[in-house]
């Protein structure tokens, strides 16, 4: 593990790198990001460079919403409450307050003959106008033999309770293929339908090209899709798989803690140069707008915990 934080820090962050046998993650401190994950030399995550801000919430932690929230505007125990317009193009708040606040560091473990290679951030949120609520995040990333493995903790610090949700924002590589001649299967038999704002607006069983449970052909098809109604395995885990003419599958699973998903081939970027260059294959805990409607979103309680967790791996 290296980790120099009185060293100057380029654009994306003081960098925290992590190895374990082939397998390489570099950790930003500005949003807690994953800035890139490799096994073997092969991109798992598609990576940004050092000295750049993450073009697409590349790697993120998306807390305390993921998603969108509609004109920013939600009621919470019958309190109204006004966020910045963060997505002026559809009106919305979109994927919380700490992307690009500034963790600590708070724990490093180094004995990779134990657990392997692991770090901890933390960052206490700062109650605003929009969000007047007062949590403790920590989110360890861990590798170990079977890839990289992450757990959020939100605490409530503050005095009363807050709206919580969570969501996470990689992209999975099809390494130096096109996206177009690589497959997905993503486990999960509901799509969120949605409107121009790309808020939904109801839910419909995946058909079609939409029904992504045995792998489909990303050629020419355009997703920024919520699913739902997620299928798990014999270990209870849900996954997203990218797989790629190199006979190499990127993939990411979430555990029981979460049950929805967000995927999106990066078709509509502003940043016309990263349009299509991955798959964003996003664990949550609740789609967009939960704030408003409230559905799937997370009550936290005074001196409650919250715990997700997730996983990537190439297979």
């Amino acid at each position: 593990m290296t980790f120099a934080p009185d060293a100057p820090a380029p654009l994306s962050g003081h960098q925290i790198d992590l190895v374990l046998g082939n397998q390489e993650v570099t950790v930003t401190d500005i949003g807690a990001k994953v800035r890139r994950y490799s096994v073997g030399g092969r991109d798992v995550f598609t990576p940004f460079a050092a000295d750049e801000t993450a073009p697409a919430g590349h790697g993120a932690v998306l807390a305390p919403w993921p998603n969108r929230i509609r004109d920013g505007w939600y009621a919470f125990d019958g309190v109204p409450h006004q966020l910045d317009i963060s997505e002026p193009a559809n009106g919305t708040a979109l994927h919380g307050l700490v992307m690009w606040q500034r963790w600590s560091v708070a724990d490093i473990d180094d004995d990779a003959h134990v657990a392997g290679e692991a770090v901890t951030l933390e960052l206490r949120t700062a109650p605003s106008a929009g969000y007047p609520f007062d949590l403790l995040l920590r989110v360890t990333y861990r590798l170990t033999g079977a890839g990289l493995h992450v757990t959020v903790r939100a605490t409530n610090v503050g005095s009363s309770p807050a709206p919580y949700g969570i969501g996470f924002h990689p992209w999975l590589s099809p390494g130096d293929a096109s996206l177009d001649d690589c497959t997905i299967r993503l486990d999960a038999s509901t799509q969120v339908s949605v409107d121009d704002r790309l808020l939904p607006i109801g839910t419909t069983p995946a058909q079609g090209r939409f029904d992504l449970r045995a792998p489909v052909s990303l050629r020419g098809l355009d997703l920024d899709d919520a699913y739902v109604d997620v299928l798990r395995d014999q270990d209870g885990l849900s996954w997203i798989l990218l797989a790629a003419p190199d006979g190499r599958t990127a993939a990411v699973w979430m555990d029981a803690s979460m049950d929805t998903w967000q995927v999106c081939t990066g078709d509509h970027l502003e940043a016309v140069e990263w349009r299509r260059t991955g798959l964003a294959a996003e664990p949550m805990s609740c789609i967009a707008d939960a704030f408003r409607t409230g559905e799937r979103l997370v009550r936290l309680e005074p001196g409650a915990t919250h715990e997700v967790t997730w996983g990537a791996a190439l297979l």
